[in-house]
C-alpha cells in the first residue's frame, strides 16, 4: 500500500494502531473496500514480531511535543523493560487472554503458617504464603495438565504437555520486572522453596541471574500481595498458557458454620490461553487451587 493512497478505517483503529507502534499505511485491509480493522493490526504487529523489522514498519511516535505544555523530564527506559516490551506484546496480541477472579479462604493456611518454629532452635521459620501457593499450583497442574502446556504453532494441530513443575515468579527490582523459575517445585519442601525464592529474588535485584533462570516454566505467580489492590488482569507469559495474579489478601465477615466470622480472603486472578483453556475448566482449575489451600489441607503443603 503506497503512502498516498487512501487508508479506509475508523478513528478508534487508528488510535489502536498508534499506541502499538504500527505504520497504518502499511497495513492490508481485510475488510470491504479494503477497510482496516482491529484484527488487520494485531496479524500486522504479530508478523512484524515473527519477521525482520525495519524502524519504518514499527516504531513508536510521539503524537505531540509535550513540552510545548509544560517542564518534562527525558529518561531511558531500563534495559530489562525494553527487552521485555517486545515479548509483552507478542503475548498479548497472539494468546487471546480470559481472566478468571476469585477470592480464596486463607485463614486456615495463615495460622499454620505463622505456627511454623524450626525443630532445632524453636525460632519462627519465616515461610511466604508464596510457597504455599506453589505448592498448591504444582497439585492443580497435575489434575488439570493443559495448564501446563505449551504451543507453538496452532495450526499444526500439537500441544506440548510438560511433565516437570517450573513456577515463575514475577520479581519487583529497581530495573524492571524479571520472572525466574523456581525449579521442580513438586520436589521441594515449602521452607526450602520459601528460602529460595528470598535467593533468586535477592539475584535479580542485583542483576546477577542467568538468563537461562527465566525459561522452560509451567505456569507464572504475578504477586501484589505486598503493595495491595483487589483484582487485575496479568499478562501470560509466553510460550506458557496461563498465569495467576496474587492480589493483597483482607479480612472480611463470612457467613460460615452458621453464623459470621472474621476470615481472612485472598483475591486471585487467574490469566488463561482461551485457545487451549475454557471458562469452565479455569473455574474447576481455581476451585482447586482453592481446595488446596483451604481448611485441613494446608499442613500437607508443607511436607
Amino acid at each position: 500500500m503506497s503512502e498516498s493512497k487512501k487508508i479506509f478505517t475508523t478513528p478508534k483503529i487508528r488510535k489502536f494502531a498508534r499506541e502499538l507502534g504500527a505504520n497504518i499505511s502499511k497495513i492490508e485491509g481485510s475488510a470491504r473496500a479494503g477497510r482496516i480493522t482491529e484484527e488487520d493490526v494485531k496479524n500486522f504487529v504479530n508478523k512484524n514480531l515473527n519477521g525482520p523489522q525495519t524502524k519504518e514498519e514499527i516504531q513508536v511516535k510521539s503524537k505531540f511535543n509535550h513540552s510545548e505544555f509544560g517542564e518534562v523530564e527525558v529518561k531511558d527506559i531500563s534495559r530489562i523493560k525494553r527487552l521485555s516490551a517486545p515479548h509483552l506484546l507478542k503475548s498479548y496480541n497472539t494468546i487471546p487472554h480470559v481472566t478468571h477472579h476469585d477470592e480464596i479462604d486463607i485463614t486456615e493456611m495463615e495460622e499454620f503458617r505463622n505456627s511454623l518454629t524450626d525443630h532445632n532452635t524453636g525460632e519462627k521459620l519465616k515461610i511466604t504464603p508464596l510457597a504455599f501457593i506453589m505448592k498448591a499450583l504444582v497439585i492443580a497442574l497435575k489434575k488439570f495438565p493443559s495448564f501446563n502446556s505449551s504451543i507453538e504453532d496452532m495450526n499444526d494441530g500439537k500441544i506440548t504437555l510438560k511433565k516437570y513443575y517450573h513456577i515463575g515468579v514475577a520479581v519487583d527490582t529497581p530495573n524492571g520486572l524479571m520472572v525466574p523459575k523456581i525449579r521442580d517445585v513438586d520436589k521441594k519442601n515449602i521452607n526450602y522453596i520459601s528460602k529460595e525464592l528470598r535467593e533468586i529474588a535477592q539475584s535479580c535485584r542485583d542483576l546477577k541471574i542467568d538468563k537461562k533462570e527465566f525459561y522452560g516454566g509451567s505456569i507464572t505467580i504475578s504477586s501484589l500481595g505486598g503493595i495491595g489492590g483487589r483484582f487485575f488482569t496479568p499478562i501470560i507469559n509466553y510460550p506458557e498458557v496461563a498465569i495467576l495474579g496474587v492480589s493483597k489478601s483482607t479480612k472480611k465477615k463470612i457467613y460460615l458454620d452458621n453464623k459470621f466470622n472474621v476470615r481472612t480472603i485472598l483475591p486471585v486472578s487467574l490469566s488463561y490461553d482461551h485457545r487451549i483453556i475454557d471458562g469452565a475448566e479455569a473455574a474447576r482449575f481455581c476451585n482447586e487451587v482453592r481446595d488446596n489451600l483451604g481448611k485441613n489441607f494446608a499442613y500437607k503443603l508443607a511436607i
